[in-house]
């Protein structure tokens, strides 16, 4: 397993609102060459922050933090695969953000990391992961911790009144 560079920790419901803000934040500047000079409809704040609370709270995704200090820069929400069809041994990462102040510095793998062990302690022996196609970024970063594209799985999604293709890719874990 590699060696983790930023602190990671399970989030509490104090992190909701800065994992929302990040999220938010994240989410825009991820999508914005995808939908060209459309802003992306970023869900508002307050919602964004229930969720989080929520998924912290029932552990549903489980969600772990980077930090920066004590500075939350990135987040993952993983749990079993919401795809239908799939074994309970199927993880999947729900999702992952870091703050892009720290694209590129190891906090991405700090994450996975965390993800990675978690699953393996809830007994999955793989996971899959959904990224848009023209997210050239999140599929290097996938691919490099040897993930698999899963072609067949092509699937056109609604973001911003604009439809995004997106794939699943999928790896074994252990």
């Amino acid at each position: 397993m590699a060696t983790s560079v930023f602190n990671v920790r399970p989030a509490t419901n104090r992190d909701a609102k800065a994992i929302a803000q990040l999220h938010n934040a994240t989410v825009k500047e991820a999508f914005k060459g995808m939908l060209g000079d459309l802003d992306v409809a970023i869900m508002p704040l307050a919602e964004r922050e229930r969720y989080w609370a929520e998924a912290i709270q029932y552990a549903e995704p489980q969600v772990q933090v980077a930090l920066h200090g004590a500075k939350i820069i990135g987040f993952v929400g993983y749990d079993r695969s919401r795809d239908d069809g799939t074994p309970a041994t199927m993880g999947e990462i729900w999702a992952m953000y870091v703050d892009t102040d720290f694209w590129g510095l190891g906090a991405g793998l700090s994450l996975w990391d965390a993800a990675l062990e978690g699953l393996i302690d809830e007994e999955c022996t793989h996971v899959s992961v959904w990224v848009p196609l023209a997210n050239d970024r999140a599929l290097r970063f996938f691919e490099l911790a040897g993930f698999k594209r899963e072609m067949a799985t092509a699937k056109t999604v609604p973001i911003g009144g604009v439809k995004v293709e997106e794939i699943r890719l999928q790896r074994a874990l252990g």
